[in-house]
């Protein structure tokens, strides 16, 4: 895929993404970051899972990013404990 291609992916999977977690934020840049290194884990986990990893510019790309961004910022997520401490006293 172009760089462009990347881009365009990461942009679409890193909403897709923020949009399921709620993860707030992020803005554009963000977005387009946590979409590609998203379609890189992806990609990653895909392939070792016997599948495709992101070939083309095609909808079974954008769902491989979308899923590797997903585990991506739940990751994140757990490790900054961003919700606060669990509890108040």
């Amino acid at each position: 895929m172009s760089w462009l291609s990347w881009v365009v992916v990461g942009l679409i999977a890193g909403m897709v993404a923020k949009g399921v977690t709620g993860v707030r934020g992020a803005g554009c840049l963000g977005t387009v970051l946590i979409g590609i290194a998203g379609g890189l884990l992806g990609g990653i986990l895909f392939s070792a899972a016997g599948g495709a990893g992101m070939n083309e510019f095609s909808v079974y790309s954008l769902l491989v990013a979308t899923m590797g961004a997903v585990i991506l910022l739940f990751a994140w997520r757990v490790v900054s404990n961003t919700r606060g401490p669990s509890c108040r006293g």
